[in-house]
């Protein structure tokens, strides 16, 4: 049973990430799909950090903005210029929860304190103190900056609350332990419930032994329908039938959307009572049905709130560290075991599951929340998330599809789970071999 303090402490570290992680998604990797920073150019004021931008794209130095798509930007001047200067204020805040998750974390990225039973680092009042402040000021952030700029590109631009529609389906492994005695994984009490919910009407509790991986239409070979710990990784670019990297999970064979929008839509069907009100606020606020936030601007209001809420509830887990007392329970490596670990993460679903044969790890998959949302089809031939929110979709030009891009954008896709290189050309342009 893991101690209060490390209960706590792992809830710090992983809420730290989720938001560095959502202002990171909205401002750096996604507003500039809706915000022009071109606008900055004929800039007038004072700002030295709008000045500083127009000095940049007046010389001619236009990356990290350009290349882009092009259009589409229905915001004024003015406001694309606020818009922007909060684009750069954004830095400066994830700054500040890299800092934060390294208090407790050690390092950032890819902290290095957590361990079975819980955490190596001990709370004291110098880093309660620390992290306090700087979570602080990303609250002030997330309230005065983040969620009404959200809310400003939803109300702009409304009818991307009927594009982009995934699979209806949504999973959600559960986050945010609120207690440390109950060694019922499946019953442990969560901020953010484990759950299953299918076409926005029923929800489901979670089976973990559901879940599986087919590689039907992956350059993989193997068996279709396999439980994590039992598949295999075997490469095959010459797959006739395959056309991408990522495998295909599947919950009861069926596709379902993981992150932040699953999390609120099992939260919301789990009677979660902060979870209800911040969503019936919400759509309540932009005239909407809740159906309609299975859309891309439904995941861009999702995450938005998922900052605000566990944003809130660190500042009070903060203040029930208890310096001096236990992180970490005692544990001892098996001869042989069979586990895994099932979390929901800044993008969603994260799952590990591990093999241990005399005291080593014989095996070990992970099925991360790209893999579930960027899956390719599976041996019923049904598209992943990803394919599906993108059937249908209508392109205005199809040189420029901004709204392509808008769509898969909005999944916050992790690029290092799979990496694709597309030559519209079908030209060679060479060979590169990687020993």
């Amino acid at each position: 049973k893991i101690p209060d303090n490390g209960r706590i402490l792992r809830n710090l570290v992983l809420g730290s990430n989720y938001l560095q992680s959502h202002i990171l998604h909205f401002y750096h990797l996604a507003a500039l799909d809706f915000v022009d920073v071109a606008s900055v150019k004929d800039y007038s004021g004072k700002d030295p950090q709008l000045t500083s931008v127009k000095d940049f794209i007046q010389r001619g130095v236009l990356e990290p903005f350009m290349p882009r798509y092009e259009g589409d930007y229905r915001f004024d001047k003015e406001t694309n210029q606020i818009l922007v200067k909060h684009y750069l204020e954004a830095f400066e805040i994830r700054r500040l929860a890299h800092e934060m998750l390294s208090i407790f974390g050690g390092k950032m990225p890819h902290n290095a304190t957590i361990v079975p039973g819980g955490i190596t680092e001990h709370p004291t009042v110098d880093k309660i103190t620390g992290f306090l402040w700087r979570l602080n000021k990303i609250r002030t952030f997330i309230d005065n900056i983040y969620l009404p700029d959200v809310m400003a590109v939803a109300k702009e631009y409304s009818d991307y609350f009927t594009i982009g529609a995934g699979c209806g389906n949504f999973l959600c492994y559960g986050a945010f332990d609120l207690e440390s005695k109950n060694p019922d994984y499946a019953s442990r009490k969560r901020l953010f419930p484990q759950g299953v919910v299918f076409g926005l009407k029923e929800l489901k509790p979670l089976e973990p032994d559901k879940i599986t991986e087919s590689v039907k239409h992956s350059w993989y070979d193997g068996n279709d329908g396999v439980y994590p710990l039992n598949g295999e990784t075997v490469p095959n670019h010459e797959k006739s039938e395959g056309y991408s990297w990522i495998k295909s999970p599947r919950y009861d064979g069926k596709v379902c959307e993981v992150g932040p929008l699953a999390r609120w839509v099992v939260g919301y069907f789990s009677g979660v009572k902060e979870i209800k009100s911040a969503v019936d606020n919400c759509i309540s606020e932009l005239g909407i049905s809740i159906d309609k936030l299975n859309s891309v601007l439904g995941r861009h209001a999702a995450r938005a709130l998922d900052a605000k809420l566990v944003a809130d509830k660190m500042a009070e887990w903060i203040l029930e560290l208890k310096p001096g007392e236990p992180v970490c329970a005692d544990y001892e490596v098996p001869e042989e075991a069979e586990g895994m670990g099932l979390v929901d993460g800044p993008r969603g679903a994260l799952g590990h599951w591990i093999r241990i044969k005399n005291r080593v790890i014989e095996k070990y998959q992970l099925v991360v929340p790209t893999t579930w949302n960027g899956s390719p089809r599976d041996e019923n031939g049904n598209p992943g998330p990803v394919e599906q929110a993108l059937l249908d979709t209508q392109v205005k030009d199809v040189d420029n599809p901004f709204e392509l891009v808008r769509i898969v954008r909005s999944f916050d896709p992790c690029l290092a789970c799979s990496v694709h290189v597309v030559n519209l050309g079908n030209s060679k342009k060479g060979i590169y071999r990687i020993a």
